[in-house]
């Protein structure tokens, strides 16, 4: 008999984080995007957004954080349209799913921001954002092409707060329309002649605020390519503070207005002046502190008994002097003393040894003639030769009549 298997039961704990689990692992429901009406808004004061959107049969609960929340370029507010672009979770306290919203902007701006976003993730791919890329300004830039409208207040407040600011740098306008049908080819065209301009250090891309429709061109993948790929720094300073362009993205320097941008790219003259000064003012108060101390210095050489008296050193140097010559003198006469006294005792010794040392004690030296060899046995001569014989203090001439050898050899002092 087969035994029922007792089903497996949940508490509420463990089937609400079982949902969520299964619903965060679909990736289909991982980057939604949900068109609807703002209800319920609640602004928490740690800078979160809760609110729900609603259409005419369903309401679905949103939070949105303070990190994305803080990046709104838009003030989100009961009743308004929008898309929304985030992932379904769920709220375990409460059972309840939801959408984490990572993305929101208002329904007038949806297909341009749907748009906006695809552009943005695909040039971030490409590395066209990211910081290693970017250039520095040049700090001191003697020539800044500016490529904005010729008319309007843009390009008054460029040229206005550059030549206040830095005087020194020349401006070469390239006139750039900024909005309509125009815009878009006029921003490539504008880069293309920037390309043939020589001696130009900076390029600042600007025009004023505007909807995001008239802002559409700075939003073109053609003009963030330009940006990308020109040869010099790139500033750009589009709409106002809170509007965000792909072209703001890929440049070098996004300034929030067009002042600003004028501010970012020369340092002001007079800061720099105060600057100098600054350093000038180090420099000279440097140079008075070497100055007292080398002075000081020079005072306690002064001070120091060897220069006041020179002539003292000299005369302790020269005794020392006179002390060393009489040391040298001594030490050579006594090296010379024991030098002769060395040689005397090496010429008494080669005079003990010396032949005619022996010869002067009443021996001669007997020699063959005619070879002349020392004659040291009788059996080396015979009657009949001739010999040399050698004295201390002369030679004489003999024949030899006869020779007897000795039978027995015996003790004598002969050589």
């Amino acid at each position: 008999m087969l035994m029922a298997t007792a089903p497996f039961v949940f508490t509420v704990r463990q089937l609400t984080r079982y949902i969520r689990v299964l619903l965060e692992r679909d990736r289909g429901l991982q980057a939604v995007w949900v068109r609807g009406e703002i209800s319920d808004l609640v602004r928490h004061s740690s800078g979160h957004l809760y609110f729900s959107l609603k259409d005419e049969a369903s309401r679905l609960r949103c939070a949105m954080f303070r990190s994305e929340a803080g990046g709104l370029a838009f003030r989100p507010a009961e009743g308004m349209m929008v898309l929304a672009c985030g992932r379904i979770s769920v709220y375990e306290p409460m059972g309840q799913y939801q959408l984490i919203v990572e993305e929101l902007a208002a329904e007038g701006v949806g297909a341009l921001f749907l748009a906006f976003e695809a552009l943005k993730k695909k040039l971030a791919a490409e590395g066209l954002f990211d910081p290693a890329r970017k250039r520095p300004l040049p700090r001191y830039p003697k020539r800044i092409a500016l490529l904005t409208s010729p008319d309007g207040a843009v390009i008054h407040d460029l040229v206005t707060v550059i030549r206040r600011r830095w005087p020194q740098t020349s401006l070469l306008v390239i006139p750039t329309p900024v909005q309509g049908a125009a815009a878009l080819p006029g921003i490539l065209r504008s880069f293309q002649l920037l390309a043939g301009c020589a001696g130009i250090d900076l390029a600042i891309l600007a025009r004023g605020g505007g909807s995001p429709e008239e802002l559409a061109a700075f939003n073109a993948e053609e003009v963030a390519r330009a940006i990308a790929g020109c040869r010099l720094p790139v500033v750009t300073a589009i709409g106002h503070e809170v509007d965000f362009t792909i072209a703001d993205f890929v440049a070098d320097l996004r300034a929030p207005t067009p002042s600003a941008a004028g501010e970012m790219a020369v340092p002001d003259i007079s800061q720099v002046s105060s600057h100098l000064a600054h350093l000038e003012a180090r420099r000279e108060a440097a140079l008075r502190r070497r100055l007292d101390t080398a002075r000081r210095e020079f005072l306690l050489l002064l001070a120091r008994r060897p220069l006041r008296y020179p002539m003292e050193i000299i005369s302790l140097r020269a005794q020392r002097l006179d002390e060393a010559a009489a040391a040298l003198r001594e030490a050579a006469s006594k090296h010379l003393e024991r030098s002769l006294q060395r040689i005397e005792k090496a010429r008494a010794r080669l005079e003990a040894l010396s032949p005619l040392a022996v010869l002067k004690r009443g021996y001669a030296v007997v020699r063959r003639l005619p070879e002349g060899r020392i004659v040291r046995s009788a059996l080396e001569i015979a009657a009949g030769d001739r010999a040399r014989i050698d004295f201390a203090d002369g030679l004489a001439f003999a024949g030899i009549e006869e020779v007897t050898p000795k039978k027995e050899p015996s003790v004598g002092n002969g050589l």
